[in-house]
């Protein structure tokens, strides 16, 4: 086994959200006029997975949104997977541990939703290795509080280019989510739980990706 860079073109094969970001317009009010399309015009029935589902058949959602989906799973599967050993580890206790096992119900149902929208365009997850930063309170608050705020980020970079309202809604809905998980990592740590202030800002697919292989977190 060795380390492989987790690049652009591994979740972007096809150019698609590359194109999408170049085709969006970042202004304001634009963003601000989709959430509303989303927020009053989105039939999601009863459930956000439900809204995702039907929206993700391929004739009905634009190259760009699928491939962001795609984007947006990879980094569940990291979360996930983080989650999951830290529980399954049963180094933590107390409130560290309690944490880990909310959030990991969460990315878990992060992955099963993308994975449902995606069908059978669902990338297989990478491999991880943590490096044993699970296994004591303090790498695990530390490493939760990085990969929540990168999440964050994340979604918040593709918001402008997500052209499915239902898509953009849900995706939305897992933002605020993972604030709040990088939040409470934050008060565990006595961590600032706003470090960006009154404002977010997004970070590209490229700077996610960078921050992502600084943690060397991603096998091959």
């Amino acid at each position: 086994m060795h380390d492989e860079m987790l690049t652009l073109d591994m979740v972007d094969r096809d150019g698609a959200i590359a194109e999408a970001a170049e085709e969006a317009c970042h202004s304001r009010a634009d963003f601000f006029r989709r959430a509303g399309v989303a927020a009053g015009g989105a039939v999601l029935g009863s459930s956000l997975l439900g809204g995702i589902a039907a929206a993700a058949a391929p004739k009905q959602v634009p190259a760009g949104d699928v491939a962001i989906l795609k984007y947006a799973l990879t980094l569940e599967y990291l979360e996930a997977a983080f989650y999951k050993e830290a529980v399954d580890g049963g180094h933590l206790r107390g409130e560290a541990r309690a944490f880990a096992r909310k959030v990991a119900r969460d990315e878990a149902t992060h992955v099963a939703a993308l994975r449902k929208a995606l069908g059978s365009a669902a990338p297989a997850s990478p491999r991880f290795d943590f490096h044993g930063t699970t296994r004591r309170r303090s790498t695990f608050l530390e490493a939760s509080y990085a990969l929540e705020n990168t999440g964050v980020a994340a979604y918040l970079g593709q918001a402008g280019n997500i052209k499915t309202p239902s898509i953009l809604l849900t995706a939305a809905s897992i933002l605020t989510v993972e604030a709040r998980h990088s939040g409470a990592a934050g008060q565990l740590l006595g961590r600032n739980i706003s470090p960006s202030g009154a404002f977010d800002a997004g970070k590209s697919t490229r700077e996610v990706l960078a921050i992502v292989n600084k943690t060397k977190f991603v096998r091959s």
